[in-house]
């Protein structure tokens, strides 16, 4: 079994979370077991016990954002000893790109990155997809591995550890409850204002590419707010303006039919909410006049309810 060991900033907590959930069936399969700090019970030394997994560890995943790079800890000590352990082709060294930075430039920067093309994991329309990439290569390598070992066998190891949790059987039930911070809340919906962003970018641009006679128009007005419009023949047919804060909605994400700079109404707003396990976008339900609301929303199926309204007047209109 090949053990994956993860250097990650703790403000990238919960995308750590995520793609643990993904590797679950190579864990089933024996293919993998994985190590991160929460798993360090109470009384344990700290440095000693991540010291002393990160140098046993088969597969070492640098979780990289841009609080991984300013993370004295996770560029100074975690990455240089990974990077010289495969070197000494002790281990592979696998930068999973977390958020847009610019990571090209460290000393990992030359490695091939996941997911494919190093396109960050938050930047994809669905990110169980982009998970799912990463799985795919952690797979290949933890099989590459294998290979190599049944090839080259080393004399068995002793590894000192201070580790008290030995490999073998125990609970998954190990969930607890989590809290997040109105400083989370915030950089959580400012992540998914950007993935709406990006989203409309480049579905307006998917769809002046597909539709003969239409063209789409995307502009970031500023940080807080950007306008989308399509117009067939040069005619506009739909117009939206999506911002955050505003007079009522001062942690959400609004919607307004047409082009404005006024921040005072909206037809939709998604407030950011969170239970004891994740944050995640919910709907006020005002396009449908006060009915069901859209509870427990992905990036992704946020996303598709501003859009849906968007598109639907250009398709009532053909």
């Amino acid at each position: 079994m090949t053990t994956v060991f993860f250097s990650y900033s703790h403000r990238d907590e919960m995308l750590r979370d995520q793609l643990e959930t993904q590797l679950a069936m190579l864990k089933r399969q024996g293919v993998i077991e994985t190590w991160h700090d929460r798993r360090i019970v109470a009384g344990e030394e700290l440095g000693g016990s991540i010291s002393a997994e990160l140098e046993s560890a088969e597969i070492v995943l640098l979780l990289v954002s841009p609080d991984f790079l300013a993370s004295d800890y996770c560029y100074d000590k975690e990455m240089t000893v990974a990077l010289d352990r495969q070197a000494r082709g002790e281990a592979i060294v696998i930068p999973v790109i977390l958020r847009p930075c610019e990571w090209h430039h460290a000393p990992f920067g030359k490695l091939r990155a996941t997911p494919s093309d190093g396109k960050p994991v938050t930047q994809w329309p669905d990110r169980d997809v982009a998970m799912l990439d990463v799985v795919k290569d952690i797979r290949k390598a933890a099989e590459r591995f294998a290979d190599s070992v049944r090839t080259h066998p080393e004399p068995t190891r002793l590894v000192a550890s201070t580790t008290a949790v030995a490999a073998g059987p125990r609970s998954s039930n190990l969930r607890l409850a989590k809290s997040f911070t109105d400083r989370d809340k915030d950089r959580f919906r400012v992540e998914a204002f950007e993935f709406l962003a990006k989203y409309f970018e480049n579905s307006l641009a998917e769809l002046s590419q597909r539709n003969d006679g239409i063209d789409g128009d995307f502009r970031r007005t500023d940080s807080n707010r950007f306008t989308a419009a399509v117009y067939r023949g040069g005619k506009a047919i739909t117009r939206c303006t999506i911002f955050m804060g505003g007079e009522f909605s001062t942690n959400g994400i609004s919607y307004v039919e047409g082009e404005t700079m006024e921040s005072n109404g909206y037809n939709e707003n998604l407030r950011v909410d969170a239970d004891e396990q994740s944050m995640f976008l919910r709907s006020m339900g005002m396009r449908s006049f006060g009915g069901q609301r859209e509870e427990h929303l992905t990036l992704e199926g946020a996303a598709e309810i501003y859009w849906s309204m968007f598109i639907g007047r250009l398709q009532g209109d053909m």
